[in-house]
């Protein structure tokens, strides 16, 4: 009997610095474009998207910044590029409701995980809106009354 495959062992990367720095407002799952190296890379674990973004340009999204650690293999007729820019796969409609959003002032769009779905590598994307340095202190506030909270409820 197969196992299925459980959400922890499906992720392959989680920005989680952009749960702290952007309040986000939608997300949209998109399939990205790889290559056949990063693709076993990322089977390995070797992918980031810690500093990456989303930007669009000629009605077509791409993945900026994001970082897959080649494997050390014996094949040198391809050269690996580690951070290149990957195009990110959505249709139209989701592409046109991108701009729009980005279009509004203060509005970005940020990868907040890299996951497997069936046999596919798929980013979930996010329009967010950088908080200010008072939402962010809110923020801290609030995570540590959630674990002071979860202390004494151990007890």
């Amino acid at each position: 009997m197969k196992k299925k495959k459980t959400e922890e062992n499906n992720q392959i990367a989680v920005n989680r610095k952009a749960k702290f720095e952007y309040s986000f407002e939608d997300t949209l799952e998109a399939g990205i474009a790889l290559t056949g190296w990063e693709v076993k890379s990322l089977r390995a674990g070797k992918g980031n998207i810690a500093d990456s973004y989303v930007i669009l340009k000629n009605n077509e999204a791409w993945l900026l910044g994001s970082q897959i650690v080649p494997l050390n293999s014996a094949s040198t007729h391809v050269t690996a590029e580690s951070q290149r820019t990957r195009k990110l796969l959505l249709n139209k409609r989701e592409i046109r409701k991108l701009i729009g959003a980005k279009e509004r002032d203060g509005y970005t769009i940020v990868p907040l995980k890299m996951y497997w779905k069936n046999s596919f590598v798929k980013v979930l994307i996010a329009v967010a809106k950088g908080k200010k340095l008072h939402d962010k202190r809110e923020t801290i506030k609030e995570r540590d009354w959630q674990r002071s909270r979860q202390r004494i409820l151990k007890k």
